[in-house]
């Protein structure tokens, strides 16, 4: 597999080609996602709940998700890269170019920033400084107090309306692409229908164009509760490898998630 890139993400998305994406936090699993031909790896602040045992996503720093990401790319041959800017680390612009730099350096293809239209200016300067930049909306967990918990967003249609809004404008500010996460599949389809760029669902059904998850849920091997919008797959095969290559294929394919992973 050549090296992906953004320009592979969006011809996948012209050519209804789903996308297959992951979470990785080191360079074994990197390489054997690699080796699967995983399109993209995300180093998410989700290592704070995963890796770290924390109750959120918050108390994770700029240097831990450096570390991580220098240890996903040793391991990340030809997958694109992207790395989460954690909370309150973008606060400002001259914050977010600062930090946005360390996980460039650190080896990411793109960074990823959670947020509507407050973030355009942000994603502008970011833009104009080559830095490639992935959005997120819907359940955004670095403002779970503010929801009052994990919670499914864009339920009634006035956020929904805001959320599709705010996708279009995250869109002309510059970014490349779009998660979208635990938001009715309709919602989904509609944000996904009116934007160029790909959007990557994560409990947003199969109408995106493309996936991804945690991969501690996609294995099972999470604490606690898997997510509804998760599935196990290492339970239909007998390895790890077996288990990647099953979660691609599925992706791919447009069989996960089903139903019972969605929201309406």
């Amino acid at each position: 597999m050549s090296r992906i890139t953004t320009s592979t993400l969006q011809k996948m998305k012209d050519a209804g080609q789903k996308i297959s994406t992951i979470t990785a936090y080191d360079a074994s699993f990197s390489s054997q996602f690699d080796q699967a031909g995983i399109h993209a790896m995300l180093i998410g602040d989700s290592l704070g709940m995963v890796l770290q045992g924390q109750s959120d996503t918050l108390p994770v720093t700029v240097d831990e998700i450096c570390y991580h990401t220098r240890c996903v790319r040793a391991g990340a041959k030809n997958a694109l890269v992207m790395s989460d800017l954690p909370f309150m680390s973008y606060a400002t612009p001259e914050q977010t170019y600062e930090n946005a730099a360390k996980l460039m350096r650190a080896g990411a293809n793109m960074v990823k920033l959670e947020g509507g239209k407050w973030l355009v200016e942000t994603i502008k300067g970011l833009v104009e400084r080559s830095v490639p930049v992935c959005g997120h909306l819907g359940l955004t967990p670095q403002s779970v107090n503010v929801f009052g918990g994990f919670k499914v967003q864009g339920r009634d249609n006035e956020k929904a309306l805001q959320m599709i809004d705010d996708a279009k404008q995250l869109e002309a500010a510059g970014i490349q692409v779009l998660v979208v996460e635990c938001i009715p599949t309709e919602l989904a389809k509609a944000i996904t229908e009116a934007l160029t760029i790909p959007v990557i669902g994560i409990g947003a059904g199969n109408v995106t164009d493309g996936q991804i998850l945690v991969m501690h849920d996609a294995f099972g091997i999470s604490v606690g509760k898997i997510p509804k919008f998760s599935r196990n797959f290492l339970n239909d095969t007998n390895s790890i490898s077996d288990a990647v290559a099953l979660y691609k294929s599925e992706v791919e394919s447009g069989n996960f998630p089903g139903p019972e992973h969605s929201f309406s």
